[in-house]
């Protein structure tokens, strides 16, 4: 992609050497723009960006067998910068028609080509070469994850580094991925065989798009599989930039194929192919469903899902409630609330409750929104004009529903989509702030008494991904821990992601897990071996 572009940031996080980076990346012909200034959660200014495209390629094509190629149809569709609305690049919109070549690729590469019959030391020297490369270009992608979905330059150059950990991590799995030998009753030798699954359909959301690439593609590819990786509309351009390091890195034609496009289309199309082996989806729990039900009516094909939350943050009497603030704070505002295990019910003791409100309305009045290139800036705007006229929709609600506006509530500036950090307190469980997902910089504190009643309440929720504890009784640890129904729980912190650490959900917030060694399940069949026996003397 080459652009040029009248402005840019200049001194973000120990930037010298970034900035160099990006512009050998991105063509960017820049000076800093010293007027910029991050915008306070009561500020209505307009929000001016520090990149103004002037110029870019406007093709940005599909990865099939290893070769860049435009849509069967020639479609395709505009990726949006999500600070100003303006038009990034045109992405081709693979239809059926490209589906089909990529699962045709995808079968090909893994029936035919080298990957799953090279030893497993060459598949995890080809996933380290990339890790290098992606490593060197960290700059660059971080750049141009913040451009497309609006998350902070500062927070995508910390992301970009957990991409590469988890590579070299499922890197190191590939040649420890072995069956066992079993005791069975009679003269017969008894082995498992753990082996691929085959092809692979995956689909990543908008919110951490790289992120969550690489906790699919990263398995996957240890294991042996081929992969067809549907982006989000929203936020194709990273995993578009990636491919081609993976080229680089010697991946075989074929084994890795990126696909752009919508949901109803391309990805109804992915899912409901009868040549995909497994599927792999991050997002709404009422997609999820909708790819369940593809998948029944097409091969049966297994199905990883990882989907919404509306997770629990409970704090304690006896927590140190600045800690726990400033904890609850980050567990819900992080990347502009654009996130599934978002702590976006915050239960607070009725002991402590009106100092915790009055230190979280004073936390949220300080954080700072703006350009997400910027240095210094917490927040940037939400991903698109849909999702930020859903979460007005859910302020206007809150307010309507009796619960007290503490701070925010409104938009910033006339350009982009900037929310004010907003917290109500005085939520009902009722409330609709208090029971559906909204993905937003909304945080809702509620009451409780006891942890009898605060276990219930968390608990009454069709949702099941995280939660978060404050405490500094351990006994009072434990039995939150094993009450409450979620995939993880963090206590005394919030956010903690490890390439080792599993993550996934309970009732409608999913089924399976990603990362750790419990992703390399999903992407491996279990073939059991009996060799009977012809004089068994010695048994």
């Amino acid at each position: 992609m080459q652009i040029m572009a009248s402005r840019i940031f200049s001194t973000l996080h120990n930037m010298s050497s970034s900035i160099s980076a990006t512009k050998r990346c991105l063509g960017l012909c820049c000076h800093w723009h010293r007027s910029i200034s991050g915008i306070g959660a009561s500020a209505s200014a307009d929000v001016e960006p520090s990149i103004a495209p002037v110029q870019i390629d406007r093709t940005q094509q599909l990865l099939i067998d290893g070769k860049f190629v435009d849509a069967a149809s020639g479609k395709t569709f505009p990726t949006l910068d999500p600070r100003t609305g303006d038009t990034i690049a045109i992405v081709a919109e693979a239809g059926t028609e490209d589906v089909n070549r990529s699962v045709r690729a995808a079968r090909k590469a893994f029936d035919e080509g080298p990957w799953p019959k090279m030893t497993a030391y060459e598949r995890s020297r080809i996933l380290l070469r990339f890790a290098d490369l992606l490593e060197k270009h960290n700059d660059e992608v971080a750049a141009i994850e913040t451009w497309d979905s609006g998350k902070t330059y500062e927070q995508a150059n910390v992301e970009i580094p957990m991409v590469v950990r988890l590579f070299r991590y499922y890197a190191g799995w590939a040649d420890k991925i072995h069956g066992l030998t079993v005791p069975a009753d009679g003269p017969y030798h008894v082995q498992t065989l753990h082996e691929p699954i085959g092809v692979a359909g995956q689909i990543v959301p908008w919110n951490f798009p790289l992120l969550i690439f690489s906790w699919k593609v990263a398995p996957a590819l240890a294991c042996g599989n081929t992969v067809i990786m549907k982006t989000a509309e929203q936020t194709p351009l990273s995993a578009l930039y990636v491919s081609k390091l993976f080229l680089e890195a010697g991946l075989p034609p074929g084994v890795l194929n990126v696909i752009t496009g919508s949901g109803a289309i391309t990805g109804a199309a992915l899912c409901s192919h009868m040549d995909v082996d497994k599927l792999a989806f991050t997002g709404s729990t009422g997609t999820g469903k909708r790819i369940l039900e593809l998948s029944a009516q097409s091969n049966l094909k297994p199905v990883t899902l990882e989907l919404g939350g509306k997770s629990p943050f409970i704090v304690c009497e006896d927590a140190d409630v600045d800690a726990a603030v400033e904890a609850a704070h980050s567990a819900l505002f992080f990347n502009q609330g654009q996130c599934c295990c978002a702590g976006s019910r915050t239960f607070v003791h009725e002991g402590i409750y009106d100092e915790f409100v009055e230190k979280a309305k004073a936390r949220a009045l300080k954080r700072v929104v703006g350009d997400p290139f910027k240095r210094g800036v917490e927040q940037g705007p939400q991903i698109d004009s849909m999702q930020f006229e859903k979460i007005m929709k859910y302020i206007r609600s809150g307010i309507e529903n009796g619960a007290t506006l503490e701070s925010g509530g409104q938009r910033i500036g006339s350009k982009g989509y900037y929310i004010q950090p907003t917290v109500f307190s005085n939520v009902e469980d009722n409330m609709l702030i208090a029971k559906e997902e909204i993905f937003g910089p909304i945080q809702s504190i509620l009451k409780f008494n006891d942890l009898e009643e605060v276990i219930r309440r968390a608990n009454a929720t069709s949702y099941g991904l995280a939660a978060g504890v404050f405490t500094q009784n351990m006994d009072t640890a434990n039995t939150l821990m094993r009450a409450l129904r979620v995939g993880t729980v963090w206590i005394n912190c919030y956010d903690i992601f490890d390439a080792a650490i599993p993550f996934g959900g309970y009732k409608m917030s999913g089924q399976g897990r990603v990362r750790g060694v419990y992703s390399l399940h999903s992407y491996l069949q279990v073939k059991a071996v009996v060799t009977a026996l012809k004089n068994p003397t010695w048994l």
